[in-house]
């Protein structure tokens, strides 16, 4: 196997013995980022210079026995929606074509003091909006299972980078399923932590209630070492929550018997691809032979999940995105006759039509005379879908179901049909609405060969039991094995 298809864990072991450095490992990654992303689009932005620099210098680091970290010397790659101190960082949106952040986002920070390597900034949705991809304003990231397909999105070249292996492991941020749909269509492992796990400072908003930083791994172990270096407490993010987080790699435990597995009866039911459908079953029963206990039961809230979470996370857009105004930074419109018009062609011309509509449904929802209508029943809604997976937990140790209801779909299949895009959110929407953990692990393909995701919902704060039940899953089947071949 070349260097760049191996996993963070393996090659942690290979630098460790100084069977492979640091310099040679990343030249390996940015010459397979030349070879293929021309193809794939993954990329923004790609920091040459400063990954070999970096890389040179971790390695001296290495070779002192001055780090500890089991991701020292990885090279890998963030969503361009996570700050990075001097190096460009635009949303894929014309509105930030121009910003340089002057400071990390935390998760940066954390990363690079675990001695990783940045690679560079990965292409996205706009601002996050989207599950395809095809809202960035710079180019279409492709599936690396098949180059006419979309990746999902908003966290498209964070999963393409991972599948095509243009990065050992990435960071995405997931609104409403923006990690784990990417991981389902592109057939990687991903997360979307807690709520309050993993800090949001730095992470260019979008809903802030709702958005969440996580890994996209090629395995569930790689995905605990990442999740160990990213989780904690932090002071300059006020939802961030102050308690002691577990070592994630001590959950990997090949080991389901007398687990408590629920189903929802609403996952499975009408509107989900048979194929797809097929997958999630097969994986259940593997899980059953295993020694958990897995039943169906009712979700009845789930039919709420979509327009409630649309209504949040557009209101809540619609607030955060009033800051690009031309006036402190990013774009700005070149012609303008006065402060009025200066918002006005600033904020036409710099967004696209999917942040446009959803700037618009939210300022709607939030308007005098129909906040009580819209707004204020989806935070009611919110309460009674957090009521019903409380009622759930109190029965099951975790969830399962499928991640989307199909696998990757044809590029410009759904680009002007923006309500079927959104009701492929149907499974990954309520766990953000909640707050709670989902982790994602390929279980399948289809017969187009396009992989398939199995999702698993968890507790608070107990990423544990789900990357337990992750990682029994994968030692038990040969799913993880099964590769983009590009």
């Amino acid at each position: 196997m070349e260097l760049h298809e191996l996993t963070a864990h393996e090659l942690g072991e290979l630098l460790k013995n100084k069977k492979v450095s640091a310099v040679e490992l990343t030249k390996t990654v940015l010459d397979r980022i030349e070879k293929v992303d021309s193809k794939v689009g993954s990329y923004i932005t790609v920091c040459e210079d400063e990954a070999l620099k970096r890389a040179k210098d971790v390695q001296e680091k290495i070779d002192k026995g001055e780090t500890k970290s089991p991701l020292a010397g990885i090279p890998m790659a963030l969503k361009d929606n996570m700050c990075t101190e001097g190096i460009k960082t635009t949303c894929a949106s014309k509105m930030l074509n121009n910003f340089v952040p002057p400071y990390n986002a935390t998760v940066a920070k954390k990363l690079y003091d675990q001695d990783t390597i940045l690679l560079g900034k990965l292409n996205m949705d706009e601002f996050a909006m989207g599950g395809s991809n095809e809202n960035s304003y710079f180019k279409q990231t492709k599936n690396p299972w098949d180059l006419e397909r979309v990746p999902g999105g908003s966290s498209g070249g964070s999963a393409a980078a991972v599948a095509s292996n243009e990065a050992i492991f990435t960071l995405g941020s997931d609104t409403g399923g923006s990690i784990r749909q990417p991981a389902s269509f592109c057939g990687v492992v991903g997360i979307k932590p807690t709520y309050g796990a993993v800090s949001r400072f730095g992470l260019v908003a979008f809903a802030s209630s709702l958005d969440q930083i996580g890994p996209l791994t090629k395995d569930v172990t790689d995905c605990a070492l990442v999740l160990n270096a990213i989780t904690g407490h932090d002071p300059m993010d006020s939802t961030s929550i102050n308690i002691e987080y577990p070592d994630y790699t001590k959950a990997l435990v090949n080991d389901v018997k007398g687990m408590k597995i629920g189903i929802p009866k609403e996952y499975i039911g009408e509107g989900i691809n048979p194929e797809v459908k097929k997958s999630i079953l097969d994986a259940i029963e593997v899980l059953r032979k295993l020694g958990a206990e897995c039943e169906e039961f009712s979700l009845p809230i789930t039919e709420y999940a979509i327009p409630a979470y649309y209504l949040i996370a557009c209101a809540e857009a619609s607030s955060n995105l009033a800051r690009y105004d031309g006036v402190k930074y990013g774009y700005r419109a070149e012609k303008y006759t006065d402060l009025l018009d200066l918002y006005k062609q600033t904020r036409s011309e710099g967004f696209g039509d999917e942040v446009k509509r959803r700037i618009m449904l939210g300022t709607y929802a939030l308007s005098s005379g129909y906040y009580d209508a819209y707004y204020k029943k989806a935070l009611q809604v919110r309460t009674l879908i957090s009521k019903g997976f409380n009622e759930a937990f109190s029965k099951y140790d975790l969830i399962v179901g499928p991640t989307a209801p199909t696998t990757a779909f044809k590029i410009g299949e759904k680009a002007n049909d923006p309500l079927e895009m959104y009701l492929g959110d149907i499974y990954t929407v309520s766990v953000n609405i909640a707050g709670l953990p989902g982790l994602v692990v390929p279980c399948g393909l289809d017969s187009s060969n396009l992989p398939v995701g199995l999702q698993l919902i968890g507790k608070h704060f107990d990423e544990s039991t789900l990357l337990r039940v992750g990682y029994t899953f994968e030692q038990n089947t040969e799913f993880h094995k099964n590769k983009a071949k590009i």
